[in-house]
């Protein structure tokens, strides 16, 4: 008798939790003021440490996670949505984010075109939306030209939103020169 009032007050405790985590997700705690339907993030009042809107930001995302497969969203392109969103919502302009992508090694396939991504894996890449989304907010998307080779890929197969970098090595080197922060994805 004890432990099926004891199940019972732990099932009601969960159901209480859960329908909290459910109240906060629904009517506006999740934003996407820069990238609509991806990398949602929610603004806590008085959260500290926020990015001043007047400033300049340079950020280098290093792709090369696949994810869970070719048939899901790469979580890494929603992660970078997230960040546009996150400086969007601070107050930042577009125009001060400098983000730059490389995508290469297992991440490569996520740059084809639909046909070539269709050809290869039998579906549609999930990955389009967001790329444009991304491309939209004035972020630059580079595949890797010799990740593209180790694959087989040619860059008449990239999606049209993404430029074919020299090497992945080359941008990473390149533009941390020029002050960007890595953000290894």
């Amino acid at each position: 008798m004890k432990m099926s009032i004891m199940t019972s007050a732990a099932f009601g405790m969960l159901l209480l939790i859960g329908g909290a985590a459910f109240a906060a997700d629904t009517a506006g705690f999740w934003q996407h003021p820069a990238i609509p339907g991806y990398g949602p993030v929610h603004v806590w009042p008085g959260a500290t440490d926020k990015p001043n809107p007047a400033s300049t930001y340079k950020a280098l995302f290093d792709l090369t996670q696949k994810g869970k497969g070719f048939d899901k969203l790469n979580p890494g392109l929603d992660h970078i949505a997230r960040a546009v969103n996150t400086f969007a919502a601070a107050g930042v302009p577009l125009s001060h984010l400098k983000f730059t992508v490389i995508i290469h090694g297992p991440a490569t396939p996520i740059a084809l075109n639909e046909r070539a991504f269709e050809a290869k894996f039998h579906r549609p890449n999930p990955n389009l939306k967001v790329i444009e989304a991304l491309r939209k907010a004035g972020v630059e998307v580079l595949v890797c030209g010799n990740a593209l080779g180790d694959m087989h890929f040619n860059p008449s197969e990239v999606n049209p939103d993404i430029q074919v970098a020299l090497s992945a090595l080359s941008t990473l080197v390149i533009q941390q020169n020029q002050g960007y922060a890595l953000m290894r994805m």
